[in-house]
């Protein structure tokens, strides 16, 4: 590889390694100087590594073609914006949201991180998300009434997306929220400075005006009997969220006023409830979720190299931590982190640890707390801790190490769980729901469930129960078994759909025996679509075809200590148009032809050329004469995209 950069950072990529020649190489199996390979082009649609490790199910490789300009929208005069939106929201109706918060899981799996850097999704996503906030675009209007009534209980993301699809299926849907406002941990597990709440009333709204209907400060097992939901609706979701904050397992915790979960706190502040009375506050907290999460996406693509995320995750064990200690210093009080983990293996990003420090927070590290200190009154008076070293995801205290940190309050953001009140029949006896893999919930007919209530975990992930969960909703409604679910489970390109949305149906097959496909219009030649269970590695790519092109990074207003007090103003500074596009044109469009013209400029037989403009759609851009084509495989070693593989010809 050449390295044109500095340090280790390699912005080349060449198919050989350094000091490999002609004679080092298999060329028979390389090139074919014949045609008796019996081989020809064969168009392979498979799933990109960032759509297959978006627990959503974005087809992020769709709306990226739409941003760098190669899908151009169906209807004249569209704005490339809005087709990409309603491309987004066809897996996720909250872009403008999960742009701003989610880890970006799909930018972990991304191929191009073994070429430079990651592709900037979660930014792109934030951009198109606010644009359609700001040019009041609309969901797709609800389908036919099907005459079915749903109940979703819980108004956050899970709720929501089951509501969302719900709809467009035509099925009458009410929600049921305790709090007095929709959002879940979208609205109150985040503070304000994350998720702008005049941003996230407009994405929730876009579903209720679908014609949900609302019961708000209606509490299940309370208000409304589940015998009574049982009677009056087809079928039940519960999205309740796992509100419940843990407590520290530590001497002194139980039942000392003082000493509160971080959702509760966080549940107080964005519901108006917090005044800064405290001046000394202790936050327990971490997480390893994201990690899991990272290392999935990189498996999904084989990546070796991974770079610095902008994004801290949004589990809420680990956002909630976080959350606090910000908030905590925007209300002037002193707030002091501890982890059991290292500062530098927390799993906030860099930049977030670099951000709480400069607004004032004491991040400490390698921490075990061990119990709580208190005065006459029964108060919380300080944490006794000790330095620790970390065998997996045990913590052995290190002895002689013990002090004590002085504290008015003491949270702990070691995890949530259900709050079952009213409904302990669904109570797994661990906080939470057990439902099968269809998200029915087990034991209870004509129940499901999905979100932080299952597993906490990402609201991204949340989305995507919910999503899962309409369809296997719809089915039941319809006397079906389950449908079984593709191994790769998120939303996908289909090639029949894009003919169709630009007239350009495939001729009637008269049903007469015909030897090949290639010269009819009935079928689509030399095309088979493997994404629902194949998932293309960086290695399938023809990646010296790629320049170095420096990722388009989002700005963030940065505040020190001084500044930070009441401060709860945005943070993310969102892309422009132009960057927007730009990080657009640095996909590589994995496992679908990215109109290169490679195919055609390197062909010996000039066997490929451009289909007619009147026939192009995407992932239909080539063909292929196979009475010229020799079978060398030059065209599928070229592609830069992986989308050409050799398949037996006649």
């Amino acid at each position: 590889m050449d390295d044109l950069g500095t340090g280790d950072i390699k912005h080349t990529v060449l198919q050989f390694e350094q000091g490999e020649t002609a004679s080092d190489w298999d060329l028979e199996e390389k090139i074919f100087q014949g045609d008796h390979s019996h081989k020809c082009p064969t168009y392979i649609h498979k799933t990109p590594p960032c759509q297959g490790s978006c627990p959503s199910g974005h087809e992020i490789r769709g709306w990226l073609s739409i941003a760098r300009g190669m899908d151009k929208p169906p209807v004249e005069g569209m704005a490339w914006q809005e087709y990409a939106f309603q491309r987004m929201v066809q897996a996720n109706p909250f872009p403008a949201t999960m742009g701003r918060v989610c880890p970006a899981p799909c930018e972990d799996g991304c191929n191009r991180n073994e070429v430079d850097d990651y592709v900037g999704i979660n930014a792109v996503e934030q951009y198109v998300g606010d644009w359609a906030n700001e040019n009041n675009v609309k969901l797709q209007d609800p389908g036919a009434d099907t005459g079915k009534k749903i109940a979703v209980i819980g108004g956050g993301p899970a709720g929501l997306s089951a509501a969302y699809f719900l709809r467009i299926d035509g099925h009458a849907v009410t929600i049921f929220e305790a709090n007095e406002a929709l959002g879940g941990m979208m609205r109150y597990g985040i503070p304000g400075y994350r998720t702008p709440r005049d941003m996230l009333d407009t994405e929730i709204d876009r579903v209720v005006e679908m014609g949900c209907e609302i019961k708000l400060n209606t509490r299940i097992g309370e208000t409304i009997k589940i015998s009574e939901l049982e009677a009056d609706f087809d079928a039940i979701f519960w999205a309740i969220g796992a509100q419940s904050g843990r407590d520290l397992p530590i001497e002194g915790w139980d039942e000392t006023e003082n000493c509160i979960s971080g959702v509760e706190f966080l549940d107080a502040f964005n519901k108006g409830w917090v005044k800064g009375t405290a001046k000394n506050v202790v936050v327990v907290g971490g997480g390893d979720t994201s990690i899991d999460v990272a290392s999935v996406a990189r498996r999904l693509g084989h990546i070796t190299h991974s770079n610095e995320k902008e994004r801290p995750t949004d589990t809420a064990i680990d956002f909630t931590s976080h959350d606090v200690t910000g908030t905590l210093s925007r209300n002037g009080m002193n707030a002091t982190l501890t982890s059991l983990f290292p500062v530098e293996l927390m799993t906030a990003a860099t930049h977030e640890r670099e951000d709480a420090l400069r607004e004032g927070v004491d991040i400490i590290g390698s921490t075990m707390p061990l119990k709580v200190i208190k005065d006459d009154m029964g108060l919380a008076v300080a944490l006794e801790v000790c330095d620790c070293t970390m065998e997996g995801m045990n913590p052995i205290p290190v002895a002689g190490t013990e002090r004590q940190i002085e504290a008015d309050i003491i949270i702990s953001a070691i995890g949530q769980f259900g709050d079952f009140s009213g409904v302990e029949e669904f109570d797994n006896g661990k906080g939470f729901i057990d439902v099968d893999g269809f998200y029915a919930v087990k034991g209870h007919s004509k129940h499901f469930a999905g979100g932080d209530i299952l597993r906490p975990h990402l609201l991204t992930t949340a989305i995507g129960q919910g999503r899962i969960a309409a369809d296997t909703i719809g089915e039941f409604l319809d006397l079906k078994e389950p449908t079984k679910r593709p191994k790769v489970d998120v939303h996908h390109f289909n090639l029949l759909d894009e003919l169709h949305q630009r007239g350009k149906y495939p001729q009637h097959n008269d049903d007469t025996p015909k030897r090949g496909t290639c010269d009819d219009q009935y079928a689509i030649h030399n095309y088979e679509d493997r994404s629902a269970s194949q998932i293309i590695a960086h290695d399938e790519l023809f990646k010296g075809h790629f320049n170095y092109i420096a990722r388009s990074k989002r700005d963030e207003v940065h505040i020190d200590g001084n500044e930070v007090l009441g401060n709860f103003e945005e943070r993310i500074i969102a892309f422009s148009e132009e960057q927007a596009q730009k990080e657009g044109e640095r996909c590589m469009s994995c496992g679908m032809c990215l109109e290169c013209d490679n195919c055609i400029i390197f062909c010996p037989q000039d066997a490929i050329s451009k289909v007619k403009k009147s026939d192009y759609t995407v992932g239909r851009y080539v063909d292929t004469d196979y009475t010229k084509c020799i079978g060398c495989h030059i065209c599928a070693d070229v592609c830069p995209s992986g989308y050409i593989k050799m398949g037996l010809g006649d």
